[in-house]
């Protein structure tokens, strides 16, 4: 009896990660209704909120000890729909349609960049390190046009969002999406717990006021940093790689030739 219990609560614990994964695909779904329908707002508020979805799945997945293939391709499968197609129609009917052809294949490209993305995701899962992604997740890129829609909004420019800037940037997150630049991961939460002082504490909740206050702009900014972190960290490796090559020499002359 005790064995049918315990097989009983695990098999709901493994349906637990995948209605969680239902929800993300549930909110992707209707993104793509609102944004047909001309609701943009509404569209962008249920990606942010599968971007919610698809980071709980996985942590309940990972902390129930319920990860499985079957929850890893369904959650891709998901991402694709919630992160590519959704994002990307919503904001071609948004800003880029006057673009026509130029501005349906930008989406097209955002949402195939983003099918590349999760495919290398899952054959590389295990073989690298987590404590960083290869390209910018499909997640983040999805987060950022959705916070781009209700930045504009804030502002004010609902009816002509700068469509050439919108067009430029969709291009920029399909090809960092399937770059080979690191974004860190964030996953390494026990340390940096244990590595947060009074200060750091203070900052947190400063940035959570911030959130509170003006979730439209604190949500954009905060996705544009993240997106620009992976060059700018790209950018301060190689230069520290190309200072390493070139002090190296001197250091081999000093050996042979000794003062």
């Amino acid at each position: 009896m005790k064995k049918k219990q315990k097989t009983g609560f695990r098999r709901g614990i493994y349906i637990l990660p995948n209605i969680f994964t239902s929800l993300n695909l549930f909110c992707g779904f209707y993104a793509i209704i609102s944004s047909i329908d001309g609701k943009y707002i509404a569209a962008s508020v249920a990606i942010l909120i599968a971007v919610v979805f698809d980071t709980l799945d996985g942590k309940i997945a990972r902390t129930t000890n319920t990860t499985s293939r079957f929850g890893v391709e369904y959650d891709s499968l998901a991402d694709l729909i919630s992160f590519g197609l959704a994002p990307g129609l919503m904001i071609y009917l948004w800003a880029l349609k006057p673009f026509g052809r130029i501005g349906w294949l930008a989406a097209f490209l955002f949402a195939t960049c983003g099918a590349l993305r999760l495919a290398r995701f899952n054959t590389q899962t295990g073989s690298i390190s987590s404590d960083y992604f290869i390209g910018l997740p499909i997640p983040a890129g999805a987060g950022m046009a959705a916070t781009t829609v209700l930045f504009f909004h804030k502002l004010g420019i609902v009816k002509n969002p700068h469509p050439v800037a919108i067009l430029i940037m969709l291009y920029a997150l399909a090809f960092l999406m399937v770059s080979a630049i690191k974004y860190y991961s964030f996953k390494k939460k026990p340390e940096l717990f244990r590595k947060m002082n009074f200060n750091v504490l203070v900052t947190a909740i400063l940035v959570l006021i911030f959130i509170a206050a003006q979730p439209s702009i604190a949500l954009f900014f905060m996705g544009l940093a993240y997106i620009v972190s992976g060059p700018f960290s790209a950018i301060k490796r190689h230069k520290l790689v190309k200072k390493q090559k070139a002090e190296t020499p001197k250091t081999e002359e000093n050996h042979i030739n000794p003062v």
